[in-house]
């Protein structure tokens, strides 16, 4: 079973909705013991970054979602997802995140390209992992997002992205994983990373 963080500002839909077209077998959970029990877990995300976190720690998820995250079990953030492993953000000074990652999410410089980027992109690829299995370089994906990550440690970049400036677009460390994108908006190429990442999780990676 995969579960599907609820704090309360997910776009939990669409997510359900890929994931029930692959036949995986998923809940949308808001309580600790499910995210913990789960054999995978997502934590989607849209709106602001300190919206977000506070969210999250209201809902008395903050831990739980931090120790799903490390505990080596497949994991995925998604969008604002991705940018809540880390620790801040320039959209909401003063709100924390997760910090389980290093790394600024930075706003993306209206020079020349028009904020928030929404739209298709292709996708610079850095090497194997097995959440890009059989997607190659240069697939489009579709991202709305304002701001970006700029990652401290340049290993755990398993995407980036060109919109203005380079741009982060995904990460991977062991078992935990994360887009700036969105998979389950991103037609077949999204739906076959998320049957990659479906597959870890029957796998018990």
């Amino acid at each position: 079973m995969i579960a599907i963080v609820d704090y309360g500002a997910g776009n939990l839909h669409s997510v359900v909705n890929a994931l029930n077209f692959i036949g995986a077998p998923c809940s949308v959970c808001g309580d600790a013991a499910s995210i913990l029990a789960a054999d995978g877990v997502i934590l989607p995300g849209v709106g602001s970054f300190g919206a977000a976190a506070a969210d999250m720690e209201a809902s008395g998820l903050s831990d739980a979602v931090r120790g799903a995250a490390v505990s080596g079990k497949p994991f995925l953030g998604i969008c604002l997802g991705l940018q809540l492993l880390f620790s801040a953000s320039e959209e909401s000074p003063g709100a924390k995140g997760l910090g389980i990652l290093e790394g600024e999410i930075l706003r993306i410089p209206s020079e020349g390209v028009k904020v928030p980027h929404m739209g298709w992109n292709s996708l610079d690829i850095k090497g194997g992992n097995a959440l890009f299995e059989g997607v190659e370089s240069g697939a489009f994906v579709y991202f709305v997002h304002s701001y970006y990550l700029r990652a401290a440690q340049p290993g755990i970049v398993a995407a980036t992205a060109r919109y203005g400036v380079s741009i982060d677009a995904a990460i991977c460390r062991g078992s935990l994983f994360a887009t700036q994108f969105h998979p389950e908006k991103s037609g077949k190429t999204g739906i076959h990373m998320l049957r990659n990442f479906v597959r870890l999780c029957e796998r018990g990676v």
